[in-house]
């Protein structure tokens, strides 16, 4: 007596075609729906303290202490009040340049506030400056 074998099976072949086309579709949304750009970016030219040229009128320079405390032309002001102070010396001469020059150990989020007044006095050429 012969026992007959049972055929062999067929694997059941899985397309990866359509889990191609949802990943790239994927792809596309990702890209399309993110944005890499920061509208709200504030220009600046990085440049060392001695490297500053000769312009026709001095910049402004306000020197940020590690401790929170600003000058502004060597002179102390409130943290609350560079906007103030610096619009009133940007009114004399509109198109003076400012140079922020902060120490060593500060903190970054204290360098953005104060880049913020900057901003809110109306400077239009900013430039941050080494030690």
């Amino acid at each position: 007596m012969e026992i007959e074998a049972p055929p062999p099976r067929r694997r059941a072949l899985i397309g990866l075609t359509p889990l191609i086309d949802v990943v790239f579709i994927l792809l596309v949304f990702f890209m399309l729906a993110s944005s890499f750009l920061d509208w709200r970016l504030l220009p600046l030219h990085a440049t060392s303290g001695t490297a500053l040229a000769a312009a026709e009128q001095a910049p402004l320079r306000v020197h940020v202490a590690a401790d929170g405390g600003i000058r502004l032309q060597d002179r102390a002001v409130e943290p609350g009040g560079l906007a103030r102070a610096l619009g009133a010396r940007l009114a004399e001469a509109p198109g003076r340049a400012v140079v922020v020059q902060p120490e060593g150990d500060l903190p970054l989020q204290r360098l953005v506030a104060v880049l913020d007044q900057v901003r809110a006095a109306g400077a239009s050429q900013v430039t941050l400056a080494g030690e």
